[in-house]
């Protein structure tokens, strides 16, 4: 009884260890194949919109595109929209010359989350009003989720594994 007890607890542990360190990372995820305004561009006037191209279709849900410019402001207007590979965001017109980030995140087809930056640098300044600030809008953000509650269930399963074990290993009277 007590080899049965044993083996079934090293089997749980190595099934444990196996799944959460051999996991296999996805490499099918979306990727983003141009830009519109060109990664890198210099623009002498405020373009309309800032484009994104996937190499395959995009899901609508959770998408975010988001132009931060020099003056570190929100300069798109709106919400985004996504078109089958594409994500677009109207813009203001933009005012200060300098440096202009584009900053996405998306869901790809396969469901996994695909983020990253992409710049334009506008050369001559223009008269437009900016948006929010960028940081003010970043310090409103909760910090998501907290740990501690996944560590102290983790603990608790770990606790009482442990307990059956000691439970079903022990010698009948």
């Amino acid at each position: 009884m007590r080899r049965r007890v044993g083996l079934t607890a090293f089997v749980l542990l190595f099934s444990l260890v196996a799944a959460v360190f051999g996991a296999a990372s996805a490499t099918a995820h979306s990727r983003l194949v141009s830009s519109d305004p060109a990664d890198g561009a210099n623009v002498a006037t405020s373009p309309p919109a800032v484009t994104l191209t996937f190499n395959e279709a995009i899901q609508e849900s959770f998408a975010v595109l988001t132009v931060v410019g020099p003056d570190g402001n929100f300069w798109q207007q709106g919400d985004p929209s996504v078109v089958g590979p594409a994500i677009k965001v109207n813009l203001r017109p933009l005012g200060p010359a300098g440096t202009y980030q584009i900053n996405y995140r998306v869901t790809s087809a396969d469901g996994h989350p695909v983020e990253g930056k992409r710049s334009f640098t506008l050369t001559a300044a223009g008269t437009g009003t900016p948006g929010p600030s960028a940081q003010q809008a970043a310090d409103d953000e909760s910090d998501g989720l907290p740990i501690w509650p996944f560590i102290v269930v983790g603990v608790v399963v770990l606790l009482g594994g442990g307990g059956v074990v000691v439970w079903m290993s022990r010698r009948p009277a």
